[in-house]
């Protein structure tokens, strides 16, 4: 009894720490975007034009096509080191190899910390290993260099959802949704939540 009743104490704290990340993480991204209101380099001048067609995209065929050059520029280094360690980690993560994948992860973020979507890969990762707790303090990197990072803001969606806090699950994906009104499921995410917690006491 005792230890079934400090094991649920502790999974109760942990599950308090994660809230509390994420709560960090959804006031951290507005204010970042804000700060990210500087001359841009040119992959960042033409990542405020994608961003803001993709906004402006009339529908979700329209909109993919515009998440796939924001994607491309995202997967770009000026390193052929950490370019390469990314095709073999994105092939050990498609072959299952999860080991594999995260010791690569690893040594590009060491190599190429500027780099974001290394950042965001391992914190697919962790998320597919269920290791939330990683997966959310990398999301903290993604977003403290690409605000607008939409996957990530799902992501941490998806885990505030996984343990059972809808609302700060709905505040994720709506702040995702700012970014990319077409993002897969999202939309039909949101109005289940938004259902789900702002609907309950009527």
């Amino acid at each position: 009894m005792r230890s079934t009743a400090a094991s649920s104490l502790v999974r109760r704290a942990a599950r308090a720490g994660l809230i509390a990340v994420a709560w960090a993480l959804l006031a951290q991204a507005p204010a970042a975007a804000e700060q990210a209101e500087v001359p841009r380099k040119p992959a960042g001048a033409q990542l405020d034009f994608l961003f803001g067609a993709l906004k402006a995209a009339p529908d979700a065929e329209s909109a993919k096509h515009v998440e796939a050059r924001i994607a491309a520029l995202w997967m770009r280094t000026p390193s052929d080191t950490a370019a390469l360690l990314m095709s073999r980690a994105r092939q050990a993560m498609e072959a299952g190899n999860s080991d594999v994948a995260l010791k690569l992860f690893d040594a590009i973020v060491k190599l190429r910390p500027d780099y974001v979507e290394a950042w965001n890969k391992r914190a697919t990762l962790y998320y597919l290993r269920n290791d939330y707790a990683h997966a959310l303090s990398d999301i903290r990197e993604v977003l403290m260099r690409e605000p607008r990072h939409f996957g990530a803001l799902a992501g941490l969606g998806m885990i505030m959802r996984d343990i059972g806090d809808d609302r700060k699950a709905l505040a994720a994906f709506r702040q995702a949704l700012t970014l990319h009104p077409h993002l897969d499921n999202i939309p039909d995410l949101v109005k289940s939540l938004s259902e789900k917690v702002e609907g309950r006491d009527i």
